[in-house]
């Protein structure tokens, strides 16, 4: 949080505005320069409350933004119970201490830590995928939310094969190193979040209860345990529908950029 508020820039084009603002009056001395936010008459309580609303209207309203989060919210919920899986598969399993079971999860921080590192990537895909726009009349530069999608395809893939490969070898006669295949899953996760993060900026401009207990008692039931509703829930059709259909579904928006 330190870092981010020595380091990186502000983006927030109301305030941009108003910091053009200031500086055209330092420089002409014309207090005439008024930037939008400095017109607002909406009080401080009511700016706080109008806030608290727009995510839910966001939320309840956006069929992208509630399929996406609920996307997000699912493998956020499935990352939180590794916390109890990973202690019980190696502890009881593998006969780990404390310390050695917390060690585990340097399998999903390297498949996170991979997958920040192929942001460039990711990057050269978004500028490929712009300059095909132009190649098509696009105006140039011009860009579209749905180019951010492409890891969040790829994320939604790569979930599930790492859920199922550590599903899989969590045995006591299967080595230990075989499970933490969970690196495949940070990788993913990573790939998922960052997608659907950006993917949501570009359009619109908490206490987790211990569950993971009673559904690690066998871990792999985390992972095979009604697998028709895991294929509706986490599957890889819906970031590959909005990438297909996100600028018609935008179209119909009251908050998002068409």
């Amino acid at each position: 949080l330190a870092l981010i508020f020595l380091v990186v820039e502000e983006t927030y084009h109301p305030v941009l505005l108003r910091q053009k603002a200031i500086k055209l009056r330092k420089e002409t001395g014309n207090e005439a320069w008024k930037a939008p936010i400095e017109k607002m008459t909406r009080s401080i309580p009511r700016t706080v409350l109008w806030s608290c609303i727009r995510p839910f209207q966001l939320l309840f309203l956006e069929p992208m933004c509630l399929n996406l989060c609920i996307l997000s919210a699912i493998l956020l919920g499935i990352l939180y119970l590794f916390f109890g899986a990973f202690p019980l598969v190696f502890k009881n399993n593998h006969g780990f201490t404390l310390s050695q079971s917390g060690l585990t999860f340097l399998g999903i921080f390297i498949g996170m830590i991979m997958g920040i590192l192929s942001d460039p990537l990711w990057r050269k895909n978004y500028v490929c995928l712009i300059r095909k726009r132009e190649e098509q009349g696009g105006e140039p530069g011009g860009s579209e939310p749905e180019y951010r999608l492409p890891p969040t395809i790829l994320g939604a893939v790569l979930v599930p094969i790492g859920l199922f490969g550590f599903g899989w070898t969590t045995y006591p006669w299967v080595h230990w190193i075989v499970p933490i295949f969970s690196v495949i899953l940070g990788l993913g996760n990573i790939f998922v979040f960052s997608g659907v993060f950006t993917f949501l900026v570009d359009c619109v401009r908490s206490p987790v209860p211990d569950v993971a207990g009673p559904m690690a008692d066998d871990a792999r039931s985390i992972l095979y345990m009604q697998p028709q509703r895991w294929r509706q829930t986490v599957s890889q059709d819906r970031p590959y529908l909005f990438f297909i259909y996100g600028k018609k579904l935008r179209g119909h928006s009251r908050f998002a950029s068409a």
